[in-house]
């Protein structure tokens, strides 16, 4: 190496045994003041540097000389290079590659007993990682067991040279404190926004009503924390989302004091953004996943919307949640936290279970004046007409759009994209398969050739395994075959696609139909929303495999429901699922808070997450085991497994940090009770670091608070 770590870098002296074992402890001993022939700086001449190097062994500071010429620019919080893996001849460091880096802080002394190298370069004099973003992205990295160089890189964006070089504007005076508007509706409301505007820090799980109001809703939250003279900071699922809150927002408080910070922008335009904020001229941000560590000065008010969506986790290690990287704003920087959504999940119940924030929810009277009617097929005589339940699209689902095309559009939310998705065979109804890898064979259109949705390979000559047949029928129907069924049970309608591929900004005010997958609903431009929505193939959500089934179903149908006129105005909602199911009865009643209270029970009683902390351990059967044979778990920690995964899809692209097409994985699920997180985290990680230090070519991949536990 080129200069030795400076002790702990945050992760505690326990974490890293071996490494101190290795370099060991020396006195600081006087540093010489030229680097080959070179003067170094008179003043705190030792410079600790975040190398980008996402080893957890390397989760550390390396002490690095700081040349005479670069004294006024090496600042706390600049963009440095250093050379990285070098070594010692003749008593000269040579060698090492340049890689790129942070400087932390400036230093008199340093306890690395050799010569320490000098900075290669300044990159910039641009302090993008200030101390509070830095104690934020330590606190991530420590609670998902994951090296602070690794949440660095996602919470500062790369550099564009030529957007430093503009001059910093001045910021604007804090806007006039709006009215309550759309609060008055909920009996806690007013008193949430009082308390924002008197600088406290009010916690809140908001339960917003159905239709149009939430953006605006949000948007005077955040401009009550500006007048109040301290900045906030919302992060929203996509950029549909964030749009509605910015316009909002600018309706309200005018142009210039807040950014919109979203992948769309691309990189010049986040990173002059991004900027405006790191230099104080704005003080809100409004944004999807990455704002959620846009360094907004005096933070008052963090918010999030819809926490339950999947786009909220980073899919890049160590896979940080946008709900616990706010929670540890909220609580670091003595702010105001809101979680708000139509839907409710787990972890936002448990806040409110815990008391460390308030429910805030309108009254029932005020969300049946509101919410749509949902109904089920219980509730009509073909109830008793098994045949007519276990049709796709009964005849209420056929009512209710018919009827809702005479008031306009008719929304129609279908869970699988594509075609056909899902083929069997047409006599044993046995799933149909790929004779290559195993995947699942899908029809990609009308009249066409069957293949793989794994490897992508065609299947002219398919048939059955197991009874010799050749003729397939659709197991799973798509959003475009549904489209194409509905075009030719209404031909004088038109029907529009929202999904994956394309997804609509909005639709008009007047008879269509819309079919879409879940998330993509588009919004019905001047008018008061759908007539009606049918919420089709029920099973498919409630069915899958996974902890968050119920949940995840629920949070779908109310964010379709929400987009649909109020009851009194005519809205209805049908609901293809088996009406017994909790979640179905919770949409109808329009009580999410309820079925997640109940769910958060059970999960408590049978130790599962939020009411347990979890982590995985993943990879080739020998690495988990080696990784378990070493972490010094807590007393209180019970290992479930390694239990064998299904293996990865063949054909398709490795996924960072998974198993390679067709590899087959083990994972073992380590469970705590509340509270003991942190101690599970700090052991996992000093067990990886320990092997990752000891060259072990076989490593397991470490999640906290696993989003896929099954």
């Amino acid at each position: 190496m080129s200069s030795a770590g400076k002790g702990d870098a945050g992760a505690g002296a326990e974490q890293l045994p071996l490494i101190r074992a290795a370099r060991g402890r020396a006195a600081p001993r006087a540093r010489p003041r030229t680097w080959r022939g070179a003067p170094l700086a008179e003043r705190l001449p030792v410079a600790r540097v975040l190398v980008d190097k996402g080893q957890l062994h390397l989760d550390r500071y390396f002490d690095y000389a700081v040349p005479a010429a670069m004294d006024d620019r090496a600042r706390p919080g600049v963009r440095v290079r250093v050379r990285f893996g070098a070594g010692e001849r003749g008593g000269r460091r040579e060698g090492g590659r340049l890689i790129n880096g942070f400087l932390v802080e400036r230093v008199a002394e340093s306890d690395f007993p050799g010569v320490l190298a000098p900075i290669a370069q300044v990159l910039s004099t641009e302090q993008v990682l200030g101390p509070g973003l830095l104690r934020l992205c330590r606190s991530v990295a420590d609670r998902y067991a994951g090296s602070l160089a690794d949440v660095v890189q996602l919470a500062v964006p790369p550099r564009v040279a030529r957007v430093e070089e503009e001059p910093a504007a001045a910021p604007l005076p804090p806007p006039a404190a709006p009215g309550p508007g759309g609060w008055h509706r909920y009996p806690e409301g007013p008193a949430f926004l009082h308390a924002l505007a008197a600088g406290g820090t009010p916690r809140a799980v908001w339960s917003a009503l159905p239709g149009p109001g939430w953006p605006e809703e949000l948007a005077r939250a955040l401009a009550t924390a500006l007048a109040a003279g301290r900045g906030a900071l919302a992060v929203l699922p996509d950029g549909r989302a964030a749009a509605r809150v910015d316009a909002a927002l600018t309706a309200l408080t005018g142009p210039g004091r807040h950014v919109l910070l979203t992948a769309e922008s691309g990189p010049e335009i986040r990173y002059r953004r991004w900027l405006a904020v790191s230099r104080g001229a704005v003080r809100a941000v409004i944004g999807t996943r990455a704002a959620m560590f846009a360094p907004v000065r005096e933070l008052g008010l963090a918010a999030v919307w819809d926490d339950g969506d999947s786009s909220h986790r980073d899919d890049h290690a160590p896979q940080p949640h946008a709900r616990d990287v706010l929670l540890l704003r909220a609580a670091q920087e003595r702010a105001a936290f809101l979680c708000g959504g139509h839907a409710c999940t787990a972890e936002a119940a448990q806040l409110v279970e815990a008391g460390w924030a308030r429910p805030l929810a309108a009254a029932r009277e005020t969300v049946r004046a509101v919410a749509p009617r949902v109904r089920t097929v219980t509730e009509t005589d073909e109830s008793r007409d098994e045949a007519a339940r276990a049709a796709r699209l009964p005849t209420l689902a056929w009512q209710a759009i018919r009827d809702g095309l005479a008031l306009g559009p008719v929304l129609v939310q279908v869970p699988r994209r594509g075609y056909v998705p899902r083929l069997a065979c047409e006599d044993c109804r046995s799933p149909a398969r790929c004779a290559r890898c195993g995947g699942p064979l899908a029809a990609p259109g009308p009249g066409g050739t069957p293949e793989c949705g794994w490897c992508g390979e065609a299947a002219p000559q398919w048939h059955c395994p197991v009874c010799g047949g050749l003729r397939l029928r659709a197991r799973v129907v798509g959003a475009r075959r549904t489209a194409e069924e509905l075009g030719r049970a209404f031909p004088s309608v038109t029907v529009r696609t929202s999904g994956r591929d394309q997804i609509l900004a909005g639709v008009p005010d007047r008879p269509l139909l819309v079919v879409s997958t879940p998330g993509a609903e588009p919004l019905v431009t001047g008018g008061p929303g759908y007539a009606a929505a049918v919420l089709l193939d029920g099973w498919a959500l409630l069915g899958r495999p996974d902890l968050r089934a119920g949940e995840e179903a629920l949070r779908r149908w109310l964010n379709a429901a929400a987009l649909v006129r109020p009851a009194p105005d005519g809205g209805r909602v049908v609901v293809l699922a088996e009406p017994a199911e909790r979640a179905v009865q919770a949409l109808v009643r329009w009580d999410p808070a309820g079925y997640v209270v109940r769910e958060l029970a059970d999960r408590a009683a049978l130790g599962l997450p939020p009411a347990h902390r979890m982590a995985s351990v993943a990879g080739p059967e020998e690495a988990v085991r080696a990784l378990l044979g070493t972490v010094a778990l807590p007393r209180d920690a019970v290992v479930l497994g390694p239990v064998a995964l299904p293996p990865a899809p063949g054909g398709t692209a490795r996924r960072p940090g998974g198993p390679a097409p067709g590899e087959v994985w083990h994972r073992a699920l380590i469970r705590v009770p509340l509270g003991g997180g942190a101690p599970l985290a700090a052991a996992l990680k000093s067990a990886q670091a320990t092997r990752l230090a000891h060259g072990d070519p076989a490593t397991a991949r470490v999640r906290i608070d696993p989003a896929d536990i099954g």
